[in-house]
């Protein structure tokens, strides 16, 4: 099984949230990564972007596929990692560190409570894969 880390809340679309505050660092889970596999290249969302939750924040290429990754919370891009951007593995090799894609200054913070926590999104995962 995938790493969940416990103190994150999770999208069922893949993407973790960390809080602190009123701002989300948004990345993708250890089992979505590993259901891409080797990740080749980003689209990530400029700065300033407004987001709802649920719609598409970015792109992301792999040699398998192509996919969206949505915004878990509604809110502001303020920070994008231009470390994946120019070294895209980083996602497949650290996803719940260095490889965290952007960070979102939230709108509305209540909507972390409708995401789910790690023992919740191993049940996803494990029937995902």
């Amino acid at each position: 099984m995938s790493n969940i880390p416990e103190e994150l809340r999770y999208a069922e679309t893949h993407e973790w949230v960390k809080v602190d505050g009123k701002r989300a660092l948004v990345g993708i889970s250890d089992h979505a990564q590993e259901e891409l596999g080797d990740v080749v290249a980003l689209y990530l969302p400029d700065v300033g972007k407004q987001v709802s939750k649920g719609d598409k924040l970015a792109e992301i290429d792999s040699m398998k596929t192509s996919d969206v990754i949505y915004a878990p919370v509604s809110g502001t891009v303020v920070e994008v990692n231009s470390a994946v951007d120019e070294t895209p593995e980083i996602v497949n090799e650290d996803p719940y560190g260095k490889g965290w894609l952007v960070v979102i200054e939230m709108s509305s913070p209540g909507e972390v409570d409708d995401l789910m926590t790690a023992a919740q999104y191993a049940e996803v995962a494990k029937g995902d894969s």
